[in-house]
């Protein structure tokens, strides 16, 4: 083969890069040499050093941090790695990052912040691999009125799952009304089976030790709360325009069947492999396509037992609050997030107590009036508004 046949790596600029997400994408790409190619990179500026070494091993043309103040720090650790990256600040520049020329943006971003990111690389017309679920949660109608088809491909286990058995049940699979219903898994988080009595006395280090996936503070309290799974109902609603009473939730141990479609003609597709977001990112990454090794796959040689429980939605309330939430639309779902984000920090902190997580948002939904979601400006004011509410009632 001639070296003007050989394919051209796609380009890639990855949001969040020091985070879990980011980092698991690097590391795809590092496994899968002459395949990506990394323009940028952009991160918060807490860890500026990881940063610059990130943008040095890849050879970014451009790095971002959200937080303007972390620019010197910044720059000596890129000249100290030998990178010569360009350097942007502040929200602006993450978002120019989000927008600048590539193949494909990851966002990997945790939380709102990474709406304005979202919407910056879908505006510029590139190919939007989602990990960050918030984004598309608050900001649902924007997000989607400026999305066209096949322009954001999901990144979250669970709805890359979702979007692998569409897929494999041919062209009729993505009609709406071929699907019964989507079977959204969860692990249980590692408070399963406990009843809501028993949950009064969760510490932080309780919630934290999470029994299947390694991830960040925020997601690993959001998956003891079960939050993360109600955003992922709501995401799975804006992601595949299936109503809310045909999305469940099954409580999956294991954590090896991601999700399942059930079909109008009785089948259920399911997608199955060990946890490893590797998979999902490199799915995404590399959409149509898949990266040969990208994780280990199920060893079918040994045997295994696999086990599916109801959700418990006393003990857990926050997935029906999600449903509710979701079918209010507008600016409820960025008021459901944001009071959610501020609560689980209360709670890291030692200031409110693990089922006080849960209430407090339900505290703040039923008192705000939800609006349209129609402009930035509104969905920014309904966020700050809850979380102005939601350290009201956690002070």
């Amino acid at each position: 083969m001639s070296s003007q046949s050989l394919p051209q790596p796609r380009s890639v600029v990855v949001l969040g890069s020091t985070g879990s997400i980011g980092t698991q994408a690097l590391d795809v790409v590092a496994n899968a040499p002459g395949r990506f190619r990394v323009t940028a990179l952009a991160a918060g500026g807490g860890r500026v050093d990881l940063l610059a070494r990130q943008a040095a091993d890849f050879g970014a043309e451009a790095v971002a941090v959200a937080d303007p103040a972390a620019v010197p720090a910044l720059r000596e650790a890129l000249a100290a790695a030998g990178a010569r990256a360009r350097v942007l600040a502040g929200p602006d520049g993450v978002a120019e990052v989000a927008a600048s020329p590539c193949d494909i943006v990851l966002n990997g971003i945790t939380g709102a912040l990474g709406l304005t990111s979202t919407l910056a690389a879908l505006e510029a017309g590139r190919v939007l691999a989602l990990a960050n679920k918030e984004s598309l949660i608050v900001g649902g109608p924007l997000v989607k009125r400026l999305a066209g088809p096949g322009q954001m491909i999901p990144v979250d286990s669970e709805h890359s799952a979702l979007a692998q058995c569409l897929w494999a049940a041919g062209p009729g699979g993505a009609d709406p009304a071929a699907v019964r219903r989507l079977v959204v898994t969860a692990s249980g988080g590692p408070f399963r089976g406990r009843r809501r009595a028993e949950l009064t006395d969760v510490t932080p280090e309780m919630a934290l030790n999470h029994p299947t996936w390694s991830m960040g503070p925020v997601i690993t309290v959001n998956s003891a709360t079960l939050v993360n799974k109600g955003l992922e109902v709501i995401e799975a609603h804006l992601l595949f325009d299936i109503g809310f009473d045909r999305i469940e939730v099954v409580v999956h141990p294991q954590s090896i069947i991601h999700s399942m479609v059930e079909f109008a003609d009785g089948s259920t597709i399911a997608q199955a492999s060990p946890p490893d977001m590797r998979l999902p990112i490199s799915l995404a990454l590399a959409y149509p396509e898949r990266v040969p090794g990208a994780a280990r796959a199920v060893d079918w040689t040994t045997a295994h037992t696999w086990t599916f429980e109801p959700l418990d939605d006393e003990a857990f309330p926050s997935v029906a609050l999600a449903r509710h939430v979701g079918a209010l639309g507008g600016t409820a779902p960025a008021v459901y997030n944001a009071a959610n984000e501020v609560c689980v920090e209360a709670f890291l902190k030692g200031a409110l107590p693990f089922l006080g997580i849960v209430d407090t948002v339900e505290r703040v939904v039923a008192a705000h009036t939800p609006g349209p979601a129609a402009s930035v400006e509104e969905v920014l004011a309904a966020d700050a508004w809850a979380r102005a509410r939601a350290a009201e009632l956690t002070s």
